[in-house]
């Protein structure tokens, strides 16, 4: 799959993520707001949906490239002292 194709389709696979997530946590929040007559069940399906949904949202994201390893490791490098560069030695 050339470079074009697998960004097309991994912004395809974050778009359909990103609405799963979306739909499923309107229906647990309205579900639970409304209290509507529907079975544990479908209420922790829907639960489930949002990590479902995540993990599409993930792996579109992996697959178009917009993971980089600067993106996964932000906070390591800003914040965490043991991984910056700049580190002053103070006696």
């Amino acid at each position: 799959m050339n470079r074009k194709k697998a960004f097309i389709l991994g912004n395809i696979f974050m778009g359909i993520g990103m609405i799963g997530m979306l739909i499923s946590l309107a229906y647990v929040l309205l579900s639970h707001i409304f209290s509507f007559d529907e079975s544990d069940f479908l209420a922790g399906i829907a639960l489930m949906g949002l990590f479902v949904g995540a993990l599409v949202w993930l792996s579109g994201a992996s697959l178009s490239g917009r993971e980089q390893v600067t993106d996964k490791y932000w906070w390591l490098k800003n914040y965490d002292k043991r991984c910056r560069r700049n580190q002053h030695k103070y006696p």
